[in-house]
């Protein structure tokens, strides 16, 4: 059952103020990104108001699959533990034509990491576990029933209008975050427009209870003999729901498609018999569309108000959640005024060419999953007639490149020196490992101080202030290996976990320098 939560409206002191009242930072949308970054600049010490027009979660399981890098960043957040507990842990996956399998695939082969390869929980879980921490952080002021109604970009910070149930009341804020989802009323209120695709097909999404023995696996079938011609998926989430996603062609009535009379049957092929119960039914077309700048002034957009994606490969939230792990250490620094604001460019620029990389996959395996042209899907039906007999073709197979971290390659943030050829590249996302010495387990957990951190041997005497030093221990091999540890190297990690700088001879001087750039002061 959906943990259907309703808040109720009350009053804030901002609307019997005499002045407009100002803060540092105001967050449009209460979803997963939005209550991401809040609580994230909470703890940098970054007071929030964080409004919504809604005043429930719970509606709809919406999206299910959470990958590693974002329970990498909710543990940082103190929550990655419950979730996983309560999600369903998976790594492994298949893919079919008809009732024969292709291949089988594993996201985390390898060992050494706090965090499963991908977790299934559905969204209102994730939700329901952000707003109870947002409402137990005091430097988060939550409004429901808040709607933005009127916003004025200016130089110096936004004036914005919002309705209450109570009226109207203005506010102003130094930066205001739209991360007010796919409609975003932000966007249309600054006349911007997305750019990019939309796609014809219908696909039928229903989460259905029962008690089956499938593993715990992500399924795909290409033309299963359970629903000819076209494609499905199927996945595990907790209480014994499960994820069905059908594909129901250009033509579909979406208000046909999701009567019960017309999706039970649809399932009951599938499953070939007729115990289980529907949850909750959804009928979608999708789009690959971004705004052509995430950065406008003193409005900053995240997750779906600032691009969207096909849901294959599972690169919608876990591609906002980590937009707010970006800007949320870079905005704390500019707040404080211990940055420039030219520093949220480079959120602009690495958040854009990540939706550009997370557009282009997505739109790769729509084209393959639903052909647009003969050319298309003579192709698909190669590959597809191939992938049995040659590992060559099963990588033109495409059900959806599954989500993994950006790397922010030529950052204007990044230091290197050229003498390496092993190690992580700066800009990549870090790797986690355990640590045998030391007060973390596990090299993820550092992150938890909202701190950059030196790793290497010596690096608490070199680090300048504010940086955290990991100095591995002898038996730290699977650190020392995955950061090319050798010879007095050190690597320089961004609080948001991304390589900022490498040195083959570090050195306090060349480490401050490095943490300059990093926080765009340099």
């Amino acid at each position: 059952m959906q943990p259907f939560r309703q808040f109720a409206y009350r009053r804030s002191a901002d609307q019997d103020a005499s002045a407009p009242a100002r803060h540092p930072v105001v967050i449009v949308g209460a979803g997963p990104v939005g209550l991401t970054l809040a609580l994230d600049l909470a703890r940098r010490q970054v007071p929030v108001v964080l409004i919504d027009d809604a005043d429930r979660i719970g509606e709809g399981s919406r999206a299910i699959c959470f990958a590693k890098r974002t329970l990498e960043i909710f543990d940082r957040l103190g929550l990655a533990q419950a979730m996983v507990e309560k999600g369903i842990t998976w790594q492994k996956g298949r893919v079919f034509r008809g009732e024969a399998e292709l291949y089988e695939f594993d996201l985390l082969p390898e060992g050494g990491h706090k965090q499963p390869a991908f977790i299934n929980l559905q969204q209102f879980y994730v939700e329901a576990a952000l707003v109870d921490a947002v409402l137990a952080e005091p430097l988060v002021d939550l409004r429901w029933s808040n709607r933005l109604a009127g916003l004025h970009n200016r130089e110096d910070g936004a004036r914005l209008t919002i309705t209450t149930p109570d009226g109207d009341y203005p506010l102003e804020a130094d930066w205001l975050v739209a991360c007010d989802g796919a409609r975003s009323p932000t966007r249309g209120l600054l006349g911007l427009e997305f750019r990019g695709e939309a796609f014809e097909d219908r696909f039928l999404i229903a989460d259905v209870k029962m008690t089956a023995p499938f593993p715990t696996e992500r399924w795909f079938w290409f033309d299963p003999p359970f629903h000819s011609g076209q494609s499905a998926l199927l996945h595990k989430q907790p209480d014994d729901i499960w994820r069905i996603d059908l594909q129901l062609g250009p033509d579909a009535d979406p208000e046909h498609e999701r009567r019960p009379e017309i999706v039970r049957p649809r399932i009951e092929r599938m499953l070939g018999h007729a115990d289980f119960a529907l949850e909750w039914v959804s009928v979608y077309r999708f789009q690959c569309r971004r705004l052509d700048r995430f950065l406008h002034g003193r409005v900053v957009f995240a997750g779906d108000a600032a691009h969207q994606v096909s849901p294959f490969g599972a690169r919608g939230a876990n591609s906002g959640i980590q937009d707010a792990d970006n800007l949320g250490w870079k905005l704390a620094l500019v707040v404080q005024g211990k940055s420039p604001a030219s520093l949220l460019s480079s959120y602009d620029d690495e958040r854009v060419a990540a939706a550009d990389e997370n557009i282009l996959n997505s739109t790769r395996a729509t084209d393959f999953i639903a052909p647009r042209s003969p050319g298309e899907r003579l192709l698909r039906e190669a590959a597809l007639s191939l992938a049995p007999l040659t590992g060559f073709a099963k990588r033109f197979v495409n059900s959806g490149r599954l989500s993994v971290a950006s790397a922010y390659a030529g950052s204007a943030l990044s230091s290197d020196e050229e003498d390496w050829d092993d190690g992580l590249l700066p800009g990549a996302a870090f790797l986690d490992a355990p640590l045998a010495g030391g007060s973390h387990t596990w090299l993820s957990e550092a992150f938890a101080a909202g701190q950059a951190i030196l790793l290497g041997e010596g690096a608490a005497e070199i680090a300048p202030a504010g940086v955290l030093a990991i100095e591995p221990a002898a038996s730290d091999g699977t650190l020392r290996q995955r950061y090319a540890l050798k010879q007095g190297a050190a690597v320089l990690l961004r609080p948001d976990g991304h390589v900022a700088a490498r040195f083959r001879e570090p050195n306090r001087a060349a480490i401050e320098a490095a943490v300059e750039r990093m926080e765009g002061r340099r």
